[in-house]
């Protein structure tokens, strides 16, 4: 079959009826519209158009040939624009999901330095919630970018780190552990109830495995005190008095100190990656996704 820029010069040559004309119209040679028709005619096998002094006349076989190229080049301008189109909405749009840590202490400050830096910044919509469920939602195709914490990235999905946090253990103030003068081991806190998040949670499986590191395969711990589907209602319980619990530094920040006492942990290594997830590439298609991750990467 004979490319598009061949089908447009036979076009243009039977509309303007000239050789001559037509390369005006495309921006070409007269030499180069002789060296396309002549190369269709010999791959289709048939003569397109018949030369005289007054210029060129299709065939019959050219005349058919031309206004098949004619639904041919209106299709393919339908498809360019259609493409331009899907391109500038992914440009128009962001859809992000991530876990609690991210979404609640990261995510706003991205998108604001994100959006100072861009004209036309695009319309965002995310969803917070459990890393499990990211995975789900970007294996899915409902979200173009999604936010985790901690190294497990599920097979099919393609990840990089964008930023850190470290766990860390918090009682409330008057918890007889503020009066240690030693870290709690990590045999103690296992033994201990702690309020948690759901199963699911990045940050309580990131916790689990790095106890189970520390202390071998099989070794038991307690079940938690409560578990709670939000960093925040997790950090309110251990405020009231529920239990110790895990949290990521980021989120009790502002509590140290006052509300929470941070108590140190003997034997585990609680830093942690920030990653960013998508589906398959070595980066996220062309749009607002891989622009969003650029941004973020470098700040």
């Amino acid at each position: 079959m004979p490319d598009l820029a061949s089908l447009e010069t036979l076009h243009a040559v039977v509309g303007t009826g000239s050789l001559n004309a037509a390369a005006t119209q495309l921006g070409v040679t007269q030499q180069a519209v002789s060296a396309r028709i002549r190369a269709m005619e010999t791959q289709l096998g048939v003569t397109l158009l018949t030369r005289t002094p007054r210029g060129s006349v299709p065939t019959q076989s050219g005349r058919l040939v031309a206004e098949w190229a004619d639904r041919l080049l209106t299709l393919a301008g339908e498809f360019d624009a259609g493409l331009a189109a899907l391109r500038l909405e992914r440009r128009d749009q962001l859809r992000l999901a991530a876990s609690l840590t991210v979404a609640e202490h990261l995510l706003p400050r991205w998108l604001v330095s994100f959006g100072a830096q861009h004209d036309h910044a695009p319309k965002v919509s995310f969803t917070a919630t459990n890393s499990d469920h990211v995975y789900d939602l970007v294996r899915a195709g409902d979200v173009e970018l999604g936010f985790v914490e901690g190294s497990r990235v599920p097979t099919g999905l393609r990840s990089r780190s964008v930023a850190r946090d470290e766990l860390v253990l918090v009682v409330p103030p008057g918890h007889p552990w503020t009066r240690l003068r030693r870290p709690v081991a990590a045999a103690d806190l296992a033994r201990t109830p702690l309020v948690t998040r759901e199963e699911g949670s990045g940050t309580r499986e990131f916790f689990e495995r790095a106890l189970t590191r520390a202390l071998g395969p099989g070794r038991e711990t307690a079940p938690p005190v409560l578990e709670l589907s939000t960093t925040a209602s997790v950090r309110a319980a251990v405020i009231a008095g529920a239990g110790p619990a895990v949290l990521s530094d980021l989120s009790v920040a502002d509590d140290l100190g006052h509300r929470l006492a941070h108590i140190d942990i003997a034997d585990l290594d609680l830093a942690r990656p920030l990653r960013a997830v998508w589906l398959s590439g070595a980066q996220p298609g062309a749009g607002a996704a891989r622009d969003f991750l650029a941004h973020i990467s470098r700040s």
